[in-house]
């Protein structure tokens, strides 16, 4: 079983926005993966970006170049 660790989670309103998430940080080499949203967060789509808490600036940047916008930013543990 895998130890559980504390994670910057990234929620999206659609799954389409979870999935331009992914082929944009493909893109820019940024680091995370797509998760299932964590049970402890409400999400309006099923899917979720993962990674470091120390990325989350990095990470927004990518996000703000493409123009997408999360539905919500969580400190979670995965």
């Amino acid at each position: 079983m895998r130890v559980k660790e504390l994670k910057l989670v990234i929620t999206f309103h659609t799954t389409a926005d979870a999935m331009a998430m992914e082929k944009c940080c493909k893109e820019a080499n940024a680091p995370g993966r797509l998760i299932p949203v964590p049970r402890a967060i409400s999400s309006g789509c099923g899917l979720a970006w993962c990674a470091d808490l120390s990325e989350k600036d990095g990470l927004l940047e990518v996000m703000a170049k493409v123009g997408l916008k999360q539905e919500d930013i969580h400190k979670c543990m995965v």
